[in-house]
């Protein structure tokens, strides 16, 4: 009887179905592969680096087809079920709004992205790990479309995110922080992406917006996070493996490293400044305030992670004194842009309420009651007068992370005075947010002067018109239905009719 033979263990069917590079002989492998060393970073064997979770494309298919089926039971039950009820209330949505424009074709771009680097890496375990990212970001942007497309029966603000995420001038935050990763080298691109966002800040991202979904009574979109967060564990696994692979292929590449590192916390950190908005002031029941979830997520856990880096010389990102001192205002002086600049943004915008403000004096005992209560008094007082402020302008952005140039000193305790930068390159002045945008300019200048800026490009008349309804027309925003106050708007109006 012919002895039968002996089963391959998983690592080594692993390795029979994903390993299936070869050195070419007919061209030259830096043809094949171009981009991987114009950034400077020498790899010695490819070999050591591999997928973390070692899955074939059979077991991937399976196990995400299975997370999908439960996910859009759900989502199915939800709109049969007019869950929209269930809401604390519609000035929720901006949230949900904020999410869809700015993060969702984020996640395409990623997408983008991923697929990019796992064409031209020439190891075959990151392709392999990074073709599986890339069709996890594409599957997170269309379960979030499909579950925030139910809002889209019942209230304004939903339908032209696409048009909105390339147009509106705080929505130039996440896109160009995307635009800068993917005109990177893939080395940039995964530190960017898979270590500074997916390891360093992804919690500060999606917790905040599940667990606020959660206590405002809106299930569908934590059904979505908590599918998006199972994958976002192994990105997060990918982007930490690949920095340590680096790390260990030569000490050249931990300056280089380092530079990233600082950089794309910083840009990651500038990206959420619009997610602490929406957690201290969009949310009807807030679970947690940004400053409590910056100390958790970053200053508790994550500090941790770059003592385990040290001994590859890496240190915590130089930004991380501004940000903590920043955490106390952060939130105010950007719901307070949003407010002022109301008839220009794609979602509502109001004065919270005394719940809420005793709230944010509970939450931020040092700042709130001391620097903002007092001008949401005065806007309150002219509201009720029927003067309800709207700025004419658009606010000015910073050249290189395109947040409004709205923060203050915070780190010299002067919290009323404009923190602002500038720079001449080539005879032109450039204005930066904070002295970390200004580095990474003077870094690389002819990279971001050729950034795409929403403001400056409308207010040269190169896109419809200086003037609001002009800037209104070319955002594709009906002017009162799905901008200015909440109070008295189409969607409060529907929301009372349920």
């Amino acid at each position: 009887m012919e002895k039968r033979k002996k089963r391959l263990s998983m690592k080594d069917q692993y390795r029979a179905m994903t390993r299936l590079g070869w050195e070419t002989t007919y061209q030259d492998m830096d043809k094949v592969f171009p981009y991987d060393r114009f950034e400077g970073i020498k790899i010695h064997n490819w070999e050591a680096w591999e997928d973390p979770f070692r899955m074939t494309m059979d077991a991937y298919w399976k196990f995400q087809a299975e997370k999908d089926k439960k996910l859009y039971a759900i989502i199915d039950s939800f709109a049969q079920n007019n869950a929209q009820k269930n809401l604390t209330d519609a000035s929720y949505l901006s949230a949900l709004k904020l999410f869809l424009t700015g993060v969702s074709p984020a996640e395409y771009q990623a997408h983008r992205g991923f697929a990019h680097i796992a064409r031209h890496f020439r190891g075959d375990g990151p392709r392999v790990a990074c073709q599986m990212q890339a069709i996890d970001e594409l599957r997170h942007i269309q379960t979030q479309v499909h579950t925030m497309s139910h809002y889209n029966r019942h209230f304004n603000g939903f339908s032209e995110f696409p048009h909105w995420h390339d147009r509106v001038w705080y929505l130039s935050v996440p896109k160009s922080f995307f635009d800068d990763a993917r005109t990177a080298g893939p080395f940039e691109f995964i530190v960017a992406i898979g270590f500074s966002f997916e390891y360093v800040l992804t919690n500060l991202l999606f917790v905040p917006f599940m667990s606020g979904a959660a206590f405002n009574g809106e299930m569908a979109t934590v059904s979505f996070g908590f599918s998006a967060q199972s994958d976002e564990a192994r990105h997060m696994t990918l982007g930490l493996q690949a920095i340590k692979f680096m790390l260990e292929q030569d000490p050249d590449n931990v300056p280089i490293v380092q530079r990233w590192i600082d950089k794309w916390t910083w840009r990651g950190y500038r990206v959420l400044v619009l997610v602490a908005a929406m957690m201290d002031y969009m949310l009807p029941e807030s679970p947690q305030s940004w400053k409590e979830a910056w100390e958790l997520y970053f200053e508790q856990n994550t500090v941790g992670l770059f003592n385990d880096l040290a001994k590859y010389g890496i240190k915590v990102p130089d930004c991380v004194a501004r940000i903590k001192a920043e955490k106390e205002h952060a939130s105010h002086q950007v719901w307070m842009t949003f407010y002022t600049h109301g008839a220009a943004t794609a979602m509502h915008t109001w004065i919270p309420d005394e719940k809420k403000q005793k709230w944010l004096s509970e939450k931020y005992p040092e700042t709130f009651d001391k620097y903002y209560r007092p001008i949401y008094d005065h806007w309150k007082e002219r509201a009720e007068k029927g003067e309800r402020y709207y700025s004419q302008m658009l606010p000015h952005l910073c050249q290189v992370c395109q947040v409004p140039v709205l923060f203050t000193e915070t780190e010299t305790d002067e919290p009323m005075k404009l923190h602002q930068r500038q720079t001449v390159y080539k005879e032109e002045r450039y204005h930066f947010c904070s002295d970390h945008c200004q580095h990474i300019f003077e870094h690389e200048p002819e990279k971001y002067v050729y950034a795409w800026m929403p403001v400056q490009q409308i207010f040269q008349g190169n896109c419809g018109g200086p003037t609001i309804p002009d800037v209104l027309n070319f955002y594709k925003i009906e002017d009162g239905k799905e901008n200015r106050d909440y109070k008295g708007s189409e969607d409060e109006v529907a929301y009372n009719m349920m």
